[in-house]
C-alpha cells in the first residue's frame, strides 16, 4: 500500500487516500472514484509529499526544532506532537459515539454475508441478484478488485462481530 497527500482543485482541501500503487491511483483518478471527502469534488491531484527516510537501526530519533522545509518551500512548519494516552477531546467522543450509532443503525438494515462478501456484490451489481444492503468480510485484494470493477463498496469505520460469534 502507498500513502498520497492528495488535494482537491476546487478549493485547496488536503487529505491522504492510500492505494495500492500509483497505477491504482491513476485508474481510480480516471474512473471519477477518487473525490474530496470536504466537498465532493473529482478534481484531485497529488500534493507535494516529503519522503518518508527511515532512520538507522542504531540511531536514536530526533525532534528538529527547525522546520524541514528549505527556504525553496513555502509549506508553513507544523508543530510534531507526541502520542499520548490523553483522553480524547470531548468533540471527538461525540463524533466517534455518533459514527458508532450510525453505523448500528445502518447495519439493522443490512444482511450479513460474511466471507461472500464479494461474490454477492458482484451478483447484484452485475443484475444476478436483487440490490439489497449487505456487510461482510473482504480481504483487501477483493476489494481493491470490486472498486477496479466499478462495484461500489466501502470499509465500515468500526469493526463488526459476525452474527453468532458475540460473547
Amino acid at each position: 500500500m502507498i500513502v498520497f497527500d492528495l488535494s482537491c482543485s476546487a478549493h485547496g482541501h488536503r487529505f491522504e487516500g492510500w492505494f495500492g500503487s500509483s497505477e491504482d491511483f491513476a485508474n481510480q483518478q480516471a474512473r471519477g472514484l477518487v473525490t474530496c471527502p470536504q466537498c465532493g469534488s473529482a478534481d484531485v491531484l497529488k500534493a507535494p509529499m516529503a519522503p518518508a527516510v527511515p532512520r538507522k537501526g542504531n540511531q536514536q530519533p530526533s525532534r528538529p526544532t527547525e522546520p524541514i522545509a528549505g527556504p525553496e518551500t513555502s509549506v508553513p512548519a507544523v508543530p510534531s506532537q507526541m502520542v499520548t494516552n490523553a483522553p480524547m477531546p470531548p468533540e471527538a467522543v461525540k463524533m466517534m459515539q455518533a459514527l458508532a450509532k450510525m453505523q448500528t443503525e445502518a447495519l439493522k438494515s443490512s444482511r450479513w454475508v460474511g466471507g461472500k462478501f464479494a461474490e454477492e456484490s458482484r451478483a447484484m451489481h452485475y443484475g444476478e441478484s436483487e440490490a439489497e444492503p449487505i456487510h461482510g468480510e473482504a480481504t483487501l485484494d477483493e476489494a481493491r478488485a470490486l472498486l477496479e470493477e466499478g462495484v461500489e463498496v466501502a470499509p465500515l469505520p468500526f469493526p463488526v462481530v459476525p452474527p453468532g460469534k458475540a460473547n
